[in-house]
């Protein structure tokens, strides 16, 4: 009798260790794979981020997105600790970030092309310079309003304030506070001046542009890429390659950005699942 429980319970064990290792689209069937997302809260890399946790999941993976600073999330990602990002701002923005971690990430395609970063203002303001700033600091209350002081967009925007020696303060805020000050000086006409990038949907809302940047503090025209953490292309090579292939175009998501923006819709997650769903033509180019 001891010897058939014995048996009984060996069998048993090894049924249910079998049923946990039933495979099917990359993924383990009873105990998907777990995909760890960082992204930067820009309104361009929260709609790329949910879109492909979306897709990951109906390909069969268990996805966690987790919102980070810059720095971070580069070091995350090094320090495997995360699998990718699709936001890695290149080669200016995040361009330092990278050198910092050369030989412990892997950049792969660009998801975006055609990003920029600068200083922008409200069409109507009559300046079309980062020289002419100083003489109407006090038009613009003596501030320019800024994010989160992990970006890469505010470390150029502190450069700048050294390269054109500008008289005014740079005020770290956020993207919805800056968003936020721009709406309501835009709406009184009155003169702001704000860290910007494209995409972004405040360019939908209001009509403004870059100032001039002659001595290219903040660049030239830069691109999104996806950065995976390395050794992510033997553990899992269909995630791997569906970051690889992750490609869009402004016009193709810019609805999108709107209702993340936008109180009335849901959150992005439930945003992304009805892009997804909406852009079937689109996602079936994604995946491997």
């Amino acid at each position: 009798m001891k010897r058939f429980i014995a048996i009984l319970v060996a069998v048993v064990f090894i049924a249910s260790f079998g049923a946990g290792t039933v495979f099917a689209g990359g993924a383990a069937e009873d105990a998907p794979e777990q995909v760890e997302l960082l992204y930067v809260e820009w309104e361009g890399e929260i709609a790329a981020t949910y879109v492909a946790q979306v897709v990951l999941e109906e390909m069969g993976y268990n996805v966690t997105s987790t919102a980070i600073g810059a720095a971070a999330m580069w070091e995350g990602i090094a320090a495997g600790e995360a699998d990718g990002m699709l936001s890695a701002w290149l080669p200016g923005t995040h361009g330092a970030y990278r050198d910092q971690t050369e030989g412990r990430v892997e950049e792969l395609s660009p998801v975006l092309e055609g990003a920029r970063i600068g200083l922008m203002v409200p069409t109507y303001v009559e300046i079309d310079s980062i020289e002419e700033l100083n003489d109407h600091a006090d038009e613009f209350g003596g501030e320019i309003i800024g994010i989160d002081p992990g970006a890469g967009i505010m470390a150029a925007a502190e450069e700048a304030l050294d390269v054109y020696d500008l008289e005014l303060t740079l005020v770290e805020s956020s993207d919805a506070a800056m968003q936020s000050a721009l709406a309501t000086a835009y709406d009184a006409g009155d003169w702001i001046v704000v860290t910007g990038w494209t995409p972004h949907p405040k360019e939908g809302r209001h009509d403004l542009k870059y100032l001039e940047d002659p001595e290219l503090v903040f660049g030239e025209v830069e691109y999104v890429a996806a950065v995976v953490r390395q050794g992510l292309q033997e553990d899992m090579p269909e995630v791997y390659q569906f970051l690889d292939n992750f490609y869009w175009e402004v016009e193709q998501f810019a609805e999108l950005m709107e209702w993340n923006a936008d109180d009335e819709h849901g959150g992005p997650y439930d945003n992304a699942q009805v892009w997804v769903e909406e852009n079937r033509d689109i996602v079936e180019n994604w995946i491997p």
